[in-house]
């Protein structure tokens, strides 16, 4: 398996859960509907990528920024991702 980073910025407390777009050309923009309380964001953004990139959730680690909006994660997967198709 490979791995690849991602770089995030995550909006949390949205009324819904998706990814938006592109933040300042760099990072991917996500919604999750989930507090910035006990981790419950990190947590919601984690399912929320493993399901769309269709793998499990224990192939994501945050590698930086667990409390801060934006983050950068490590995902670990044999294929390499097209970001512009989660989009």
């Amino acid at each position: 398996m490979a791995i690849q980073i991602l770089k995030v910025h995550i909006c949390p407390n949205a009324k819904k859960e998706e990814i938006l777009g592109l933040y300042n050309n760099e990072y991917l923009k996500i919604s999750v509907m989930a507090q910035p309380i006990d981790g419950k964001a990190n947590k919601a953004l984690i399912n929320l990528l493993a399901k769309k990139l269709h793998i499990a959730k224990s192939n994501i680690t945050i590698v930086k920024g667990e409390n801060s909006r934006d983050k950068i994660l490590n995902i670990d997967m044999n294929e390499t991702i097209d970001f512009k198709n989660l989009i």
